[in-house]
């Protein structure tokens, strides 16, 4: 009975659609020790791909600019890896002081919860709103964090094949395509965009998290440069990003600082975010560049499951890639307008 398998109902279509995306993510969850490296590699190597380009126009050679990039990248990389994986191993050291103290600081708000009328014990308070377990996932995303800066060689590595790749990417295209040009511009408009994205995000998030390591330097909170480093990862995940990346830094402040500077270290992620999420961001990513909230959120909790904290700080810029790839084909479009939090700028329709 051939004729049965060539039936191609929309609900069958949308059922192997839906079959094929299972089997991928599946894929994904196990090979993450592989897959994770990868993408924050092409993540990287997009970034590095303006800089490339200057270097190139400048007369310089495509292998020199290559040689050039690694090597702040080396450099960069590796004094952030030791800076970094010293203030992880300090905190996690520190933590169970850290979670005591937090503990006998909640244990002493209960006078005055009982002066506004809320009976409440230690042991409720301790069972409804426990510090301690926040703390825990504090230093288990840490952790994480920790052991991916340990693959930190193996990215560069995988950098520098993408950069040599780069260079020869349009002449192969030319050869294996009959339709070269059209799909060349297809393919910059696309690169481009995501260049754009990816740029102008990452300059922000760098500057977010060096005014937050600054402030809080200023305040007197210990590692600096670790909240300043969560604060700029977490600048990549809109709305809730900011939220998350507070948290761990104004409890530590409840417990080194006391709460008066605790609500100064909150005041201060609280400004710095919304000068840079209101202000300065719209104004230089444009309203084409954005994401519903809603999608911020299933993006956050399906890469957060396949990838851990390497996913939650990788959701937004892929699914922002994806809504990217889709808006350059007429019959997708419209997933992409689903995904947006607003109507593609016509600018950024496909040319054919």
């Amino acid at each position: 009975m051939p004729h049965l398998f060539n039936i191609k109902t929309p609900g069958l279509i949308w059922l192997l659609g839906l079959a094929a995306i299972i089997i991928i993510l599946a894929g994904l969850k196990s090979a993450e020790a592989i897959v994770i490296p990868i993408m924050l590699a092409l993540f990287i190597g997009i970034i590095c791909t303006p800089p490339l380009h200057f270097l190139t126009r400048h007369k310089v050679p495509p292998i020199m600019a290559i040689l050039i990039i690694v090597t702040l990248l080396v450099v960069f990389g590796g004094l952030l890896g030791m800076v970094v994986t010293t203030a992880i191993d300090n905190f996690i050291n520190r933590l169970p002081d850290y979670q005591q103290r937090l503990e006998a600081e909640m244990i002493g708000l209960l006078p005055s919860l009982e002066k506004f009328g809320v009976p409440v014990s230690s042991k409720q308070l301790l069972m409804h709103f426990n510090p301690s377990q926040i703390m825990d996932w504090v230093a288990k995303a840490l952790t994480n964090l920790g052991s991916l800066l340990t693959n930190l060689f193996l990215i560069i590595f995988i950098v520098i094949f993408l950069l040599l790749e780069e260079a020869s990417f349009s002449l192969k295209l030319r050869q294996a395509l009959p339709n070269a040009e059209k799909s060349l511009r297809n393919a910059n408009q696309f690169v481009g965009q995501v260049n754009k994205y990816l740029v102008i995000k990452s300059t922000i998030s760098l500057l977010t998290g060096c005014l937050i390591a600054l402030w809080v330097w200023f305040l007197g909170l210990d590692f600096p440069l670790l909240w300043g480093l969560i604060a700029m990862l977490m600048n990549f995940i809109p709305n809730v990003g900011s939220i998350l990346a507070a948290i761990p830094a104004v409890l530590l402040a409840v417990v080194q600082l006391g709460f008066p500077q605790a609500g100064l270290v909150a005041g201060g992620y609280l400004v710095v975010n919304l000068v840079m999420g209101n202000l300065i961001e719209p104004r230089f990513m444009g309203k084409g560049l954005g994401l519903s909230p809603l999608v911020v959120f299933l993006s956050l909790i399906l890469w957060g499951w396949l990838f851990g904290a390497a996913g939650m700080f990788l959701s937004i810029p892929l699914t922002m890639i994806a809504k990217i790839a889709l808006e350059q084909s007429q019959s997708t479009q419209w997933v992409a307008v689903m995904l947006g939090n607003g109507v593609i700028e016509s600018e950024k329709m496909p040319l054919s």
